[in-house]
């Protein structure tokens, strides 16, 4: 069994991805430390995390003895030294779901890992990722349901996975305090490492001899953003729900593999408020009052300005030209998978 399990929670927007591609991309370098990071790809840690969620628990079907959480559990529970797993959307588990997830592993010394950002750059690029996965709320409405803290979907959301004392002290709460360490995100034009030896001090883990060269999880530009806006109310779906065929084809493929290439070119979403630093300055007095332990400093989550325009500054010909690299990015899609099938019938009629 493993010595020590490390999880990685989150929060969303601290630099996450990048965290995960690392260790993705160095699992010789992790297993010369004594370190495993489960599954054959990243995405089974996501897979797995998202059945601990809606499985195993009260009302709930039970988790299914091979499906992808437990073939997680197995791996790290063979394992006899250090484990990380990565997965933002642990972050705002509830208790009864940190307990179900600590007895699966009853021999293990269980830690977690909180990286978190400030909200000043965080409340733009929550907005900026809800687009893509679905969100239909214009920004002028979104920014004042996090500031009210309503009720709708989109604010709720965001103070799930923003509200960094109410994580912290839920899982404090469970594994104790001396196993929870907050890993602040430093400010821009900090070292590029520097995210990295945090986290890898945080673990407990020597930071030299890896790869650092990953791929970024750039955001889309503020007019693309738009033009995604547009398409997701077009659709007629319930509560949210976006049709089956859209993270594959417009989160990922559109979104993030085409469109996020073009927004240097694009003005960018701003966003300066007083509200929004008395937040911040709240969660870092909460936090410092708390002591738990921090790699970095407490200050760099207190909200600085984030250069840019409102959404509402954007001009028509900004959207148009988002709007025709939207439809020339779906064509050159649609062209790329006609030449993948065409190649495999090829091969299997030969």
């Amino acid at each position: 069994m493993a010595s020590r399990l490390v999880l990685h929670l989150g929060s969303m927007k601290s630099g996450t991805s990048f965290v995960q591609n690392v260790l993705g991309q160095n699992r010789e370098r992790l297993a010369e430390q004594g370190v495993l990071f489960p599954g054959p790809r990243w995405r089974a840690q996501v897979q797995g995390v998202r059945e601990l969620i809606g499985a195993g628990g009260p009302k709930q079907e039970p988790i299914r003895p091979d499906g992808p959480w437990q073939r997680i559990v197995d791996e790290v529970n063979a394992w006899d030294g250090v484990a990380v797993v990565s997965m933002e959307f642990l972050a705002p588990r509830p208790r009864v779901k940190i307990r179900q997830l600590m007895a699966d592993f009853p021999d293990t010394q269980v830690q977690a890992v909180l990286t978190c950002r400030d909200l000043g750059r965080n409340v733009p690029a929550m907005w900026l990722e809800s687009v893509q996965t679905g969100g239909t709320t214009e920004w002028r409405d979104y920014l004042e349901g996090v500031r009210r803290r309503t009720r709708e979907r989109a604010a709720r959301n965001f103070w799930k996975h923003q509200d960094i004392p109410a994580i912290a002290e839920r899982w404090a709460g469970e594994l104790g305090q001396e196993n929870l360490t907050l890993v602040t995100v430093p400010h821009k034009g900090a070292a590029p490492d520097l995210l990295w030896r945090r986290f890898a001090e945080a673990v407990g883990i020597d930071a030299e001899g890896y790869d650092l060269k990953v791929r970024a999880n750039k955001a889309i530009g503020l007019a693309s953003a738009l033009v995604l806006l547009r398409m997701n109310q077009s659709y007629d779906a319930e509560a949210g729900q976006m049709p089956p065929h859209y993270d594959e084809f417009v989160k990922h493929k559109l979104a993030k593999r085409g469109l996020a290439l073009h927004s240097d070119r694009e003005p960018r979403l701003g966003l300066s408020a007083s509200w929004v630093a008395k937040e911040a300055d709240k969660q870092v007095k909460t936090l410092t009052g708390a002591g738990y332990r921090v790699v970095g400093d407490l200050d760099e989550l207190r909200a600085t300005r984030v250069p840019g325009i409102h959404a509402d500054e954007v001009t028509q010909e900004q959207l148009m030209d988002a709007a025709v690299a939207a439809l020339a990015q779906s064509v050159e899609s649609w062209a790329d998978n006609e030449r993948r099938l065409r190649r495999r019938l090829r091969r299997a009629q030969a």
